[in-house]
Formats: structure tokens, sequence, C-alpha cells
């Protein structure tokens, strides 16, 4: 789940809602941009369902009684974070191995530093997994392929980023940008000449990019929930979280 307290209410937006809109961004990125034809289809499926594994955390969310919030991807325990993640990394293997392999890519690569022996065996099977499509996919020893891979993995990023922006900011408040944009989306593109690209809202409906990898612009539809704090007080998280409606937000990229 991604959450943006506000005063009286926590806006709470599923990871697999973020997940769809990076999709839409992707299929309005222009051609070019996608280096590969062989793989579009298959980047683009990476793409749109790399968080699908939260799906079934994000039905029934969970609080920390620590930070008195609702558990985020952030904080979300380990444990059961790595069993959904190996659930949802199977399912996009299923689909597609490419996909598949972008996917456990994205995952093991922030978590790749911890101690946790859980955290350590689910990244040492993540690596055998890569290895594994890498030699089915034939791309072992292939630098252009390699090449490739590594670049479609950027775009994964980006266009995750992209949406998390949205997600985790207030429309229009440039001032109190959340710690992951301060200094644009890390991913570097040749197209860009390697310099970071950078959000920013014109006004409450408008993202402007200091370069747009888009076609034109477009308008993406955020589902949130704003779930009152009194409410979880009164009902409890999960219960508080189904009665609130779900809401759209719009956003223009441009």
């Amino acid at each position: 789940m991604i959450i943006l307290e506000q005063e009286q209410s926590f806006l709470m937006v599923t990871q697999n809602d973020h997940a769809q809109i990076a999709g839409v961004i992707a299929r309005n990125c222009k051609e070019d941009y996608f280096f590969d034809d062989n793989h579009t289809q298959e980047v683009l499926l990476a793409i749109k369902e790399h968080d699908r594994g939260w799906i079934e955390m994000d039905s029934s969310p969970i609080w920390n009684d620590k930070t008195e919030k609702p558990y985020s991807f952030i904080d979300y325990p380990l444990s059961l974070k790595i069993t959904f993640y190996k659930k949802g990394l199977d399912e996009v293997e299923q689909l597609s191995k490419y996909a598949g392999l972008l996917c456990s890519l994205h995952y093991s690569s922030f978590i790749q530093d911890s101690s946790e022996p859980a955290v350590r065996e689910f990244w040492k099977e993540e690596k055998q997994r890569q290895e594994k499509l890498l030699k089915e996919l034939q791309l072992t020893g292939e630098k252009h392929e390699q090449e490739t891979l590594m670049y479609h993995l950027d775009l994964l990023k980006f266009c995750d980023y992209l949406s998390l922006y949205i997600s985790l900011n207030e429309p229009g408040d440039n001032k109190g940008t959340h710690p992951f944009f301060r200094n644009g989306f890390p991913q570097l593109f040749p197209f860009v000449t390697d310099k970071p690209i950078v959000a920013h809202w014109e006004n409450q409906k408008t993202v402007s990019l200091s370069f747009s990898p888009l076609k034109k612009e477009m308008e993406v539809e955020l589902p949130y929930r704003a779930v009152i704090k009194d409410q979880i007080e009164k009902h409890g998280i999960i219960q508080a979280y189904k009665d609130t409606p779900v809401s759209i937000r719009k956003v223009l990229f441009k």
C-alpha cells in the first residue's frame, strides 16, 4: 500500500493500481525509447504487472502500532512481504519469461544489501531465477542483449517512480516533495543526455517533466481511498478501509 498522510485521513493507493498507471505511462512512451522492438510487449507487461504480488496484501491493510499509521510498502513486515513478492514474481514469469526476469531484477535490486536471513535467502533464490531465465532466453554472454535488458529495467523503474510521484506527493505541492524525488528520478537515459528527469507540479492537476519521453500530453486516473483517522480508531484499519469509497484523482503529464 502507498500511504500519504494528511491531517484527518490517510490517502491509500494500492500497489496494483499504482502499477497499472505505470503501465499506462509506459504505453504512452515513444516507441524509439524501448530500444528493442523484439521485447516491447514483454516490457510493457512487466511494468504493468510488477506489483501483482501486493494484490492480496493490500486487500487487508495492517496497522503499525509503532508509527500509528497503516503499514506502507516501505515498512511492511519483511517476512510477509517476501512471501508475496515471490508469489507475484512466479505469476509474472508464467505470463512471460522476459517480463519475469525484469521484475525479478527490479525486486532484488532494492533488497540486496539487507543482512536479514530471510531476505538474503530471497535474494539468493532470485539470483538463481535470473540465471535460469537468462539461459532460457539465450541472453548470457550477449553484451548488446545485456545492455538492452538493463535499459528495460531502468524504463520499468522510471515508470514506477513517475507513478509513485503522484501517489506520494500532495498535488500542487513542490515544497514538500517526498525524499524519493528531490534530486529527480535516479534512472539516467541516453535520450536525456544522461541527466536526471525532474518532475514538477504546475498546479494541482498537472505534472511537467524536465524531459518527457511521452508521445504527447496524457492524463491518468489514480484510484485512492481517503480513510478517515477517526473511523480507523472506531472500527479498525481493515473495516475503515473497506467502508471508504474509492475516489479518482486525474493527473495530466506534460
